[in-house]
């Protein structure tokens, strides 16, 4: 016969024998249980030799409380005011066409109105037709525009929640709240675009809930710690380091390029013809002069615009820990934060140019398990001191103690021939082309393969230097590149598997490359030509358990 605690609830217990009946509490008389006045949500009646309070859950004697259940929401109302705008771009071609070919008339303008009108029903339409609610451990989005869309995301399955604020969002008091479980690759599984502050936050502490029993169920609960604690401001002195990353170079380019293919693009219904365009381009041809300065002007504003986009995109760096995720907060016009689950962090990876090199500076990614675009979502760190990039790595992450073991010398031979072979050949075919025609473009072609030649030495010397793994008995990590350098540091619990690797040139050098599999950031970690013995002896220092059976072992 089961106890009497494990009774579904409502069933009338069993009579007592005489004999061993004692005094106890009155049984509960049949039928339904009485509700007593005054008595708090989720009340129970006693079962016997119990106390009255609320049932716990199955799962546990400390169970996670039960999310409160809500009407389904709708996305704020403000958000009405910025949709159509939002619309406005991918509109304003149709309606720039209609005033056109309508000359401006009256009826034009009515026609335009009429679009604008539908963009705003539209858009109505789409935010009284779409509710999002959480509903037991899983939340419901649901669209019933002309078909029923019913997505559900279980919490347990959430890896990150971001949230963002663009100018048009900050100006109405909304944010734009993004939910990432890791399993649609680079885009988010679902987007609430508009809801209030405190509704963010709100869903951001509920969608992120994480509640662990604790071992005793005596142990009464302890009050929380605090609940959020800084680990660094990035000062805004640092932002002058942006340019230093090559990250947003090319902006000037960027933008040039965009306003050619929208004036391509929209040419015809602004007056333009392709006739016209081909003229401006043989007329600038024609004045190579003023074709080198637009270039020239483009090159030297090449910092100050990466520069200043950078500053745009890192502005008020901040990363701190709260209630055990890492959240990155950072954005001028777009204030973003991103949340990382602590324990879903598998190591990190440092980052750095060869100017950023020549500084001293390094940026920081996380490796994480299930984390969508990764290269944005898991910044750590913009362009930082390497002193405080460590610090700051060890303090939020788990510090790596051990220095980096070299690889053998053959390697270094390897990265001076990939760096110099190339241009050597370029600079036979300089000297071919001289013997055989002659001419002024040969001779340039010959010295810039020498010149470029002569820089490979040092590159293929850097590239070796910067070759590297080690082991500090928790953590392990590998290195490489040059004028892209990275440091991996992996947890050794996040090791899923070895590969090793050999091409045909590495077997004739007795090289190979050992990758180290992770189920987490990019899959898997390189140690490039390592000597055979060192590289299978790394993996059996790593993972004693896995290789020991099959290492051969010399006779006692």
């Amino acid at each position: 016969m089961s106890a009497p605690e494990d009774r579904p609830h409502g069933d009338e217990p069993p009579p007592a024998h005489p004999a061993h009946h004692q005094a106890g509490p009155p049984a509960h008389p049949a039928g339904p249980p009485v509700r007593p006045a005054g008595a708090p949500t989720g009340w129970a009646p006693p079962a016997p030799g119990g106390f009255e309070g609320p049932h716990p859950a199955p799962g546990g004697p400390f169970p996670e409380a039960p999310f409160p259940r809500r009407a389904p929401q709708r996305l704020h109302p403000k958000v009405l005011l910025i949709d159509p705008v939002r619309m406005l771009p991918s509109l304003l071609l149709p309606l720039v066409g209609v005033l056109f070919v309508g000359g401006f008339s009256a009826r034009s303008y009515a026609y335009a109105a009429v679009g604008v009108v539908a963009a705003v029903v539209f858009s109505t339409i789409r935010w009284a037709t779409f509710t999002y609610e959480i509903v037991g451990d899983r939340l419901e989005t649901k669209r019933s525009l002309i078909s029923r869309s019913v997505r559900t995301i279980p919490l347990e399955r959430i890896r990150g929640v971001d949230v963002s604020t663009p100018p048009m969002h900050r100006l109405l008091g909304l944010t734009i709240l993004k939910i990432d479980t890791g399993a649609s690759g680079d885009e988010e599984e679902a987007k609430l675009a508009g809801v209030s502050l405190d509704e963010a936050e709100r869903l951001k502490a509920l969608l992120l809930r994480r509640t662990a029993a604790p071992e005793d169920a005596r142990v009464p609960h302890t009050a929380p710690g605090p609940k959020e604690r800084p680990i660094i401001g990035v000062p805004r002195k640092w932002l002058l380091y942006g340019p230093l990353s090559g990250a947003y170079l090319l902006t000037p380019f960027a933008f040039i390029g965009g306003a050619i293919g929208l004036a391509l693009q929209w040419g015809d219904d602004l007056g333009l013809s392709q006739d016209d365009a081909l003229s401006a381009g043989e007329w600038l041809w024609g004045h190579p002069s003023l074709l080198l300065g637009v270039a020239a002007l483009l090159v030297l504003a090449m910092p100050f615009a990466g520069g200043l986009m950078y500053a745009v995109f890192n502005w008020n760096f901040v990363l701190k820990r709260r209630d055990g995720y890492l959240v990155a907060e950072r954005g001028l016009i777009n204030r973003r934060s991103v949340s990382l689950e602590s324990k879903r962090v598998r190591g990190y990876e440092i980052v750095d140019g060869l100017a950023e090199r020549w500084a001293g500076v390094v940026r920081v990614w996380a490796i994480v398990t299930g984390l969508g675009d990764s290269e944005t979502r898991g910044q750590l760190l913009p362009d930082v001191p390497r002193t405080v990039a460590i610090q700051v790595t060890g303090d939020a992450i788990g510090p790596y103690h051990a220095p980096l073991r070299p690889h053998p010398p053959v390697a270094r031979r390897r990265r001076l021939f990939r760096a110099v072979s190339p241009w050597l050949l370029l600079t036979a075919a300089g000297l071919a082309g001289l013997w055989l025609a002659g001419g002024f473009l040969w001779w340039v072609l010959l010295v810039l393969a020498l010149l470029l030649a002569a820089t490979g030495v040092p590159l293929g010397l850097d590239r070796y230097a910067s070759l590297g793994h080690g082991y500090d008995g928790a953590r392990l990590a590998v290195r490489s590149g040059s004028l892209r350098r990275a440091q991996a540091v992996v947890e050794r619990r996040a090791v899923v598997g070895w590969r090793l690797r050999q091409t045909w040139f590495q077997r004739r050098a007795g090289v190979l490359t050992l990758i180290a599999g992770v189920g987490a950031g990019k899959g898997g970690y390189s140690a490039i030509d390592v000597a055979e013995a060192q590289g299978v002896e790394f993996a059996a220092e790593v993972t004693p358990e896995w290789l020991a059976p099959f290492l051969e072992r010399g006779e006692p």
